[in-house]
């Protein structure tokens, strides 16, 4: 294991020594966050978008394309909200042996689930094969810049010099902090705790949205802290941001994400740090701005 400073820090050294090791091509998931596609092309990799439906990442895309690399983000896809289903998975891993190309696991959002079961990293199912990341930054605190890289035996010296390089170690009076704070279970309980809030919240989104906006469609919201709203297509996505905005409420377009235009108008709604009250009055600012 390498501690890093947080997801992104753990993608740039991933990156790096990707390329060290000869990886040109890599491919993101459409849509992703779009600072995921700077990190890996300031890093020499050329970055390849995948399409991402209902069950995942398009694995027999995946399939025909020349890349050496995967970034993904399977027990909650940002920000559509997906699950890769278990025929995916499967698929996924075997493509990796069979092309000898390495699978980037973003356990993005896996602890706060609410319709649904927990989902299994994909590390466990090929540790040769997978470079499993992780970060304290949604389950704990956006500050507390705490990441880590579980890599395969052939990546791990790479990444570990990377990582030398880039500022000699990570902070460690924050990690004994957190392990403490392991050892005495205060983090189960943290987890259970947010996840009642954040489910009141998610809910309150929910209803309403439905309320003003019942030809919404949503999607994505059985996890994590966000949601996607798909319009109807008389919608102007940009347009309806920028309204919003203006009210100073904001909402993200789902264009932003994507690699080329979406095929329907989408807004991503974050709910994690407002209260239902917030949420409520937010939401009728839109409203408002779209009568």
């Amino acid at each position: 294991m390498v501690i890093c400073n947080g997801f992104a820090q753990a993608l740039v050294l991933i990156s790096q020594a990707l390329r060290k090791k000869g990886v040109r091509r890599i491919a993101l998931e459409d849509p992703c966050q779009p600072d995921l596609r700077r990190i890996v092309s300031d890093a020499g990799l050329i970055p390849v978008s995948v399409p991402v439906d209902e069950r995942g990442i398009r694995i027999e895309i995946l399939e025909r394309l020349k890349v050496q690399a995967v970034l993904i983000t399977p027990a909650h896809q940002f920000p559509t909200g997906s699950v890769l289903e278990p025929e995916r998975r499967q698929r996924l891993i075997d493509w990796s042996v069979r092309s000898s190309a390495f699978i980037i696991e973003d356990d993005y959002d896996a602890e706060y689930r609410y319709d649904r079961a927990p989902v299994g990293a994909l590390q466990g199912l090929a540790p040769e094969r997978v470079i499993y990341a992780g970060s304290l930054s949604k389950i704990l605190a956006p500050a507390l810049r705490i990441g880590w890289i579980i890599a395969p035996a052939e990546m791990y010296a790479a990444i570990e010099d990377r990582k030398k390089y880039a500022d000699l170690m990570s902070p460690i009076l924050e990690q004994l902090t957190f392990a403490d704070f392991l050892r005495e279970g205060e983090l189960d309980r943290h987890l259970r705790r947010m996840r009642s809030v954040y489910r009141r919240r998610r809910d309150a989104l929910i209803a309403v949205l439905a309320s003003y906006f019942p030809d919404w469609r949503l999607t994505g919201a059985a996890a994590g802290l966000h949601l996607v709203a798909n319009l109807p297509t008389r919608f102007d996505e940009q347009e309806v941001a920028r309204l919003s905005s203006a009210r100073s409420v904001r909402i993200y377009p789902m264009r932003g994400y994507c690699f080329k235009a979406p095929s329907e108008p989408a807004l991503v709604f974050g709910y994690g740090s407002l209260s239902e009250s917030q949420i409520g009055r937010g939401i009728s600012q839109l409203a408002a701005a779209l009568s």
